[in-house]
C-alpha cells in the first residue's frame, strides 16, 4: 500500500502542473506551419535532441521494475543491450540518411520509394506499432496505486494531462516535456538509491540476499529466451519515435552523434532502475505483485519529499513516452492514412499535404487514437502482453522493406515491397493467433515463436524481388 504525505502530494500535483505549463508555453513558439507542428522546425540541438530522445525511449518502468524483481541484471542484458546494439546500429547507418531526406514520417519515405498503396499499408502499421496503449494503462494503474482512484478517473487525468497541450503545440511542446521530464526521471532514481544503500548496505548485502541467478548475466533465462528479446529490440530500427526526432535535428551530424550519446544516458539509467531492482528483490523477497517492486521499495525506504520526488520521476518517465507515441499514433492516423487517403495523389511529401487541414486532422486524430488505445488497454490488461503481441507483429512488416528503402542497392519494386510487408506481418499475426488458441506460447506452429516465421517470409519477398530485378 502506498502512504503519501502531504509534502509528497504537493509535489505530485506541482509536477502535473508543471509538465502543463512547460508544454503549453512551448506552443507561443510555434508559427504554426506544418514543419513547426510536426518537427519544431526541423531545430533540434544536440542536448535537446538527446534529452527527448532518451526520455521518450524509456517508459515502461514499472515493467523495468518487475523484470529485475524477477530475473537480476539480467534485465540489462536483455532489455538493455540489444538495444544499445540496434540504436548504434541506427545512429551509424541511418540516422544521417533519415535526416538526409527532409521528409517527415515513414508513410512518407515509404511512398517516395515504393508507392502509396506500401505507404498506406506501412501507416496502418506503424499506428498499431505506436499505439500508446501500454502507457495509458501503466500510468492509470500507477495513478490507481498513488492516489486510489477509479481506473476511468485515471484514464481521464492521464488524457488530459497528456493530450491537452499536444491540440496546441503539437512536436515542440511533446519535445519541451521530454526536456523537463529527462531531469525528473534521473533525479526520482537518484534520490532512491542513497536511501537504499543507507539502509540495506551496499554489495555485501545484495550477494548474501539475493537468489543466486540474480547476479549472473542470463538470469536463469534460456538462450532461446534472451534471443527472442534481441530480435524484438529490432523495433528500434523502425521506431517511428527514432525517424521524427532525425527528421527534427538540425542536420544528419546532430542526428547520428546525439543517438550515441543517449546510449550513453540509457546505460546510466539502466544502471540506476536495475541497482533499484535489486534492492527491491533483496529487501521485499515476498511481493505477490512484482510490477509494484519500485513502489514498494520506495515504500520501504524513502521519507516525505523524497518518495514524492521518486513518484514523479517515475511519471516523468511514463508520460514522455506517452507524449510521444500518442502525437505520432495521431499524426499517422489523421495525415498520414486520412490525409493520404483523401488528398491529392504525389510523391512529394510537401506538396502532397500543402493546403490540407493536417493540424486538424492529427488533433482529431488525437482523440480516435486515445480511445482506440483505451479500448485495447481494457482488452488487453497486460503492458508485457501487449509490447510482445505488437512487436511480434508489427516489425516482421515493417522492418525488410523500410531498411531496403534507404539503400539504393536493397530496393525492390513496389509490388515485392507491399508483399514483403503484407505478408511479414500476416504470417506473424496467423502464427500468433495459431499458437494462442492451441494453448498458448508453448504451442506455437513447429514451437516456433510468430516473430521469425513473419521476417523470413519478408526476406524471402525481398529476396524474390532483388532476383526479378537482374
Amino acid at each position: 500500500m502506498i502512504h503519501l504525505a502531504l509534502p509528497d502530494i504537493a509535489l505530485l500535483v506541482l509536477y502535473f502542473g508543471a509538465v502543463l505549463v512547460v508544454g503549453f508555453r512551448s506552443a507561443k513558439g510555434a508559427t504554426g506551419g506544418e514543419d513547426d507542428f510536426l518537427l519544431a522546425g526541423r531545430t533540434l540541438t544536440l542536448p535537446i535532441f538527446v534529452m527527448t530522445l532518451v526520455s521518450t525511449w524509456y517508459g515502461g518502468i514499472l515493467g523495468v521494475g518487475e523484470f529485475s524483481y524477477r530475473y537480476g541484471i539480467s534485465n540489462w542484458v536483455i532489455q538493455g543491450v540489444p538495444y544499445y546494439i540496434f540504436a548504434a546500429v541506427f545512429a551509424f547507418f541511418l540516422a544521417g540518411r533519415v535526416r538526409a531526406t527532409n521528409l517527415f514520417t515513414i508513410p512518407d519515405k515509404l511512398e517516395a520509394s515504393y508507392d502509396r498503396k506500401t505507404a498506406l499499408l506501412g501507416a496502418f502499421l506503424t499506428f498499431i506499432l505506436m499505439t500508446p496503449a501500454p502507457y495509458i494503462l501503466m500510468l492509470s494503474i500507477f495513478l490507481q496505486m498513488l492516489f486510489g482512484w477509479s481506473l476511468l478517473l485515471s484514464i481521464v487525468v492521464t488524457a488530459v494531462v497528456t493530450m491537452s497541450y499536444l491540440f496546441v503545440g503539437g512536436f515542440r511542446s511533446d519535445v519541451q516535456t521530454d526536456v523537463f521530464e529527462f531531469f525528473v526521471m534521473f533525479l526520482g532514481f537518484a534520490v532512491i538509491l542513497p536511501f537504499a544503500y543507507m539502509q540495506y548496505g551496499g554489495l555485501e548485502f545484495l550477494r548474501s540476499s539475493l537468489p543466486p541467478l540474480h547476479l549472473t548475466w542470463h538470469g536463469g533465462n534460456s538462450v532461446q529466451f534472451i534471443l527472442v528479446w534481441f530480435f524484438i529490440a529490432l523495433w528500434t530500427l523502425v521506431d517511428p519515435a527514432f525517424h521524427q526526432r532525425c527528421y527534427a535535428a538540425q542536420d544528419g551530424k546532430t542526428a547520428r552523434n546525439g543517438i550515441f550519446v543517449s546510449i550513453i544516458f540509457w546505460f546510466i539509467f539502466d544502471a540506476m532502475t536495475a541497482t533499484a531492482g535489486l534492492y527491491a528483490r533483496a529487501a521485499l523477497p515476498g511481493l505477490a505483485q512484482p510490477l509494484t517492486a519500485y513502489p514498494m521499495l520506495a515504500e520501504a525506504v524513502l521519507p516525505p519529499v523524497a518518495k514524492g520526488l521518486f513518484y514523479c520521476g517515475m511519471l516523468a518517465t511514463i508520460m514522455s513516452t506517452l507524449n510521444t507515441l500518442a502525437f505520432v499514433s495521431a499524426q499517422t492516423l489523421g495525415r498520414d492514412i486520412y490525409l493520404r487517403l483523401t488528398g491529392p495523389g504525389g510523391r512529394d511529401s510537401q506538396q502532397r499535404f500543402s493546403g490540407l487541414p493536417v493540424k486538424r486532422m492529427i488533433n482529431i486524430g488525437l482523440v480516435v487514437s486515445f480511445c482506440f488505445s483505451v479500448a485495447l488497454a481494457l482488452w488487453m490488461p497486460s503492458v508485457i502482453q501487449m509490447w510482445y503481441t505488437i512487436g511480434t507483429v508489427v516489425i516482421p512488416g515493417l522492418l525488410v522493406p523500410l531498411m531496403a528503402s534507404y539503400f539504393p542497392r536493397l530496393t525492390i519494386a513496389p509490388h515485392y515491397a507491399f508483399g514483403a510487408m503484407a505478408f511479414g506481418w500476416l504470417v506473424s499475426l496467423g502464427w500468433l493467433i495459431a499458437g494462442t488458441y492451441a494453448g498458448g506460447n508453448s504451442s506455437y506452429p513447429l514451437g516456433i515463436e510468430p516473430m521469425y516465421p513473419g521476417l523470413a517470409v519478408s526476406l524471402t519477398c525481398w529476396a524474390v524481388g532483388r532476383f526479378g530485378r537482374r
